[in-house]
């Protein structure tokens, strides 16, 4: 029986999958806790490194947790039992269970985050809407996707189909446009995606799916939109479209349509491990759904 690899080895294979030299300035993934002598027999994955998802990878007796959303955003000062992450961060090490996050880095890879989302929604011709430079890679990567539904179908059919593809939130999604109006060329930013408008109305996109659309950035895209219908219908060459403001927005809870990455990720993982460590490690997939709201009014 092969030896089984180090939390080292496994995480060369999964930063040879999702480089972190594709992470965003702001952005610190990698492995967060761990000792890289430790042994990985056992990978559990989630969207979020909640509390909850630490007690089912401990339960499922896993030696790594990869998770898409970082257990610190900011930097800390402490990780003591007195706060909810010094608690995570030390039931881990109690059961020797490492974290391994995937965030800007996953999302821009190839095969990543937005790369498996437009793929389930079966764009085709498909490009980074973000691209990032990489002599290093043989395929397109960057932040974001731009390609073309195989036929043009309404935003109501399209967010329809949406809605379908991500697991049921209590946020749901939100539509901004003329559910009959035809779309075809499709942004998406599976995430915060409100600040990339300017990107979005360059690549013409018919609609852009994000997430975490506030209300200020939100309206001014759309009115700007609406405005810009106005002045083409006046002779005027702006914008791109018609008659119908461009682009439509759907925007989606943040966790749901994040979970996408591991459309692609366990199995990509598990094949990469037997491929270049003659070893074979489950990868199991969490289905709790780690989004915050529980219900909603009105």
């Amino acid at each position: 029986m092969a030896e089984e690899p180090s939390l080292y080895q496994i995480v060369n294979v999964l930063e040879t999958l999702y480089p972190l030299r594709y992470a965003e300035e702001w952005d610190e993934p990698g492995l967060i806790v761990g000792d890289p002598a430790w042994s990985v027999s056992r990978i559990y994955c989630a969207v979020d490194p909640t509390s909850e998802i630490v007690d089912e990878a401990i339960a499922h007796g896993a030696s790594l947790l990869i998770t898409h959303h970082p257990l610190f955003f900011r930097s800390v000062h402490e990780v003591s039992g007195l706060g909810f992450r010094g608690d995570i961060v030390n039931r881990l090490v109690e059961h020797h269970c490492a974290l391994w996050v995937g965030h800007t880095n996953a999302d821009s890879a190839h095969r990543g985050t937005a790369h498996a989302f437009a793929d389930r929604l079966g764009l085709v011709d498909q490009r980074p809407l973000v691209p990032i430079h990489d002599d290093r890679s043989e395929f397109s990567v960057g932040l974001g996707r731009v390609g073309s539904l195989p036929e043009p179908t309404t935003l109501r059919e399209l967010a329809t189909r949406v809605a379908r593809l991500l697991p049921e939130t209590s946020l749901g999604i939100q539509v901004a446009g003329d559910p009959d109006e035809p779309v075809r060329l499709v942004a998406t930013l599976p995430g915060s995606g409100d600040s990339l408008f300017d990107e979005v109305r360059a690549s013409g996109a018919d609609v852009y799916i994000t997430s975490d659309l506030r209300h200020h950035p939100a309206t001014d895209a759309w009115q700007q939109a609406k405005y810009e219908t106005r002045l083409r219908a006046q002779g005027f060459a702006v914008g791109h479209g018609d008659a119908t403001p461009r682009p439509a927005l759907i925007n989606t809870p943040h966790s749901a349509i994040e979970r996408s990455l591991f459309h692609y990720l366990v199995g990509d993982v598990r094949d990469a491990i037997a491929n270049r460590l003659g070893v074979t490690i489950p990868v199991e997939l969490s289905q709790t759904n780690t989004d915050p709201w529980t219900f909603r009014m009105g």
